[in-house]
């Protein structure tokens, strides 16, 4: 094995380890509530476009699946685990989609957020803004579809699972949008 097989192999190792330390901080952002109308609001969005903005696509998606996967294991990391159920059962209920979605959200915001594609536009906070909001269409196309699916069509889905969460999502992205423009810099890799 030569030098450059050991750094790269090193590399790698110290990208998935940030990738998983991710994992905490979306496990602990499903926890925390924080009053808001019309529904309590979680920074899991939040956390999940930060992860795809800081890790890139590639290791953003990566951490995203292993949280999926500890949570599947049956680990508590989602919102309102264990109360309402663990694991796989959790996952394939009403809000499994949005989480499945989640790993598709911080892809999209790797891509429009790498370090090719973001540094052309870095000045702009609105079409960051932009960028944040369709990164979140993921999450909320495959959540609705799943909701839709789960709970039948002939109930309200988007009054069920968007409205809601429509203010919450503005106000995650618009500080996300700040703090993208403030630590642009400052980047896992």
């Amino acid at each position: 094995m030569n030098i450059l097989t050991k750094k790269k192999i090193h590399s790698d190792s110290y990208k998935v380890l940030i990738a998983f330390l991710f994992t905490i901080l979306l496990a602990l952002s499903s926890k925390i509530s924080v009053p808001f109308y019309p529904v309590p609001m979680t920074m899991q969005t939040f956390v999940v476009l930060f992860t795809g903005v800081a890790l890139g696509a590639r290791y953003g998606f990566i951490a995203l699946s292993f949280y999926i996967l500890e949570g599947a294991l049956g680990l508590p990391v989602f919102s309102g685990t264990p109360a309402k159920g663990i694991g796989i059962a959790y996952l394939f209920g009403p809000t499994g989609g949005y989480i499945f979605g989640f790993a598709f959200s911080a892809l999209l915001a790797g891509i429009f957020f790498s370090k090719k594609n973001y540094f052309i536009d870095n000045k702009n906070f609105l079409i960051t803004f932009l960028k944040l909001i369709i990164s979140l269409l993921p999450t909320y196309l495959i959540g609705l579809i799943w909701l839709g699916t789960i709970v039948g069509w002939n109930k309200p889905i988007l009054e069920l699972g968007f409205y809601p969460f429509l203010l919450g999502e503005i106000f995650k992205v618009s500080l996300l949008t700040i703090l993208v423009h403030k630590f642009s810099r400052y980047r896992f890799f």
